[in-house]
């Protein structure tokens, strides 16, 4: 899980050393416009960029508080027509990027690229032109570095993502597969998003599902990234008039429940990596401006969930889900390589429920359990036990039951 867990944070502004407690992989909105400026034809002295940006010190700095670092290259910040030469402009942007940076490189500082975060304006033909230049540029570059889609869908292009059939005949140059999905119940005006495992969110977990679909029938074996999801969270007044007026936001406990339960039931799925969407807000009451998990760089409970959901499974891997009860219980088993097993047991539910449960064949003896912590303090439980089973509260902030496994 510790690999599995990723945030997105934004250049300069990323505090690794804040943000280690909740995982250890970063993922970052990299302006290609700070790079080729006003001449698409003209490569930057890296690793300065020609706005005098310093990656080798960003990105360093991010290694060196032991990060894995995926880089997404936003070329669409050039609008198209300020590219003089789309085909070999690209090529050697993608080029000189992964000689500079890449695992085989002078610096070794950057795992994979992304090529395009929601380039949803471009036409599908530009953006296959793109991707097949500047992923043949990255290939030659450094072989080591892998490459990624933009946010796919597997439906038409929209305003936000590409469809896969821009990406499907070029399998060679394609490492990796993203999407951004958000549990979103309504559009405009509201934006209502609501908790993940709710069977009314027609595009949250289908999304995955579909693409998972897909990549098993047209590109078998690549790793699926979930490199968007979460929710906004804001201590600010509605709005009284405007674009956001009725924007609809979650509390700060729905955040952090709703982000860690996703983590939950994405390791269950395709996917091997899942990036949280934000690191750090400004605290306003409109889409993706509350999504933060940290508020004017303090915690939000989100953060001390996600601390604790890392400390608890950090150094496990999902193993099976154990129940899985619609708008009920759902138990999911992660062990480590040292021999832990524990459960993750939660209400899979957006109504506050409360129940007491009775647990049996259990996997071991059980040596402790917490409860998702809303603050940096530890969450004990105290646990009824019988011979062969558990009797154990069970609400929408999931508990972890920490077993030994039996000899």
């Amino acid at each position: 899980m510790r690999e599995f867990i990723g945030i997105n944070g934004h250049t300069v502004q990323f505090n690794p050393e804040l943000y280690r407690p909740v995982c250890r992989v970063v993922r970052d909105y990299h302006p290609v416009e700070w790079d080729l400026a006003g001449d698409t034809s003209v490569l930057p002295n890296f690793p300065f960029a020609k706005n005098r940006v310093d990656w080798g010190r960003v990105y360093g700095s991010w290694q060196e508080a032991d990060w894995t670092i995926d880089v997404c290259l936003m070329f669409e910040s050039v609008e198209r027509p300020k590219w003089r030469d789309l085909e070999t402009d690209a090529r050697e942007y993608g080029r000189a990027f992964a000689r500079e940076f890449g695992p085989s490189g002078p610096r070794r500082l950057v795992d994979a690229v992304e090529i395009g975060n929601e380039p949803g304006k471009w036409s599908d033909a530009d953006y296959a032109q793109m991707f097949r230049a500047m992923a043949g540029g990255i290939r030659a570059g450094d072989p080591k570095l892998k490459i990624a889609t933009c946010n796919l869908t597997t439906g038409a292009s929209g305003d936000y993502e590409k469809s896969v059939t821009c990406v499907e005949p070029s399998p060679g140059l394609v490492d990796v597969l993203t999407l951004h999905t958000y549990a979103q119940l309504e559009g405009w005006p509201t934006w209502r998003r609501s908790f993940p495992e709710d069977p009314g969110l027609a595009r949250y977990l289908p999304d995955v599902q579909a693409l998972a679909k897909w990549r098993d029938s047209h590109m078998p074996g690549k790793p699926i990234w979930i490199t968007e999801f979460g929710y906004d969270a804001t201590t600010q007044p509605q709005a009284d008039a405007g674009t956001f007026a009725k924007w609809v936001g979650v509390t700060d406990e729905q955040q952090a429940q709703w982000l860690v339960r996703s983590l939950l039931v994405f390791s269950a799925m395709p996917v091997e990596r899942a990036c949280i969407y934000f690191f750090n807000d400004e605290d306003h009451a409109r889409v993706h401006a509350s999504s933060g998990i940290t508020r004017h760089f303090q915690p939000k409970p989100a953060f001390h969930a996600l601390a604790h959901l890392q400390r608890m499974l950090g150094d496990t891997r999902f193993s099976r889900v154990v129940r899985n009860e619609p708008a009920g219980l759902r138990i999911q088993e992660y062990r480590s390589d040292a021999g832990r097993i524990i459960w993750a047991v939660w209400s899979q539910t957006g109504e506050g429920r409360h129940f007491n449960c009775e647990l049996g064949a259990l996997p071991g003896r059980l040596e402790r359990a917490e409860q998702m912590p809303l603050t940096a303090a530890p969450a004990p439980l105290v646990i009824a036990k019988g011979t062969e089973s558990l009797s154990v509260p069970v609400a929408e902030s999931p508990v972890y039951l920490v077993f030994k496994t039996r000899e």
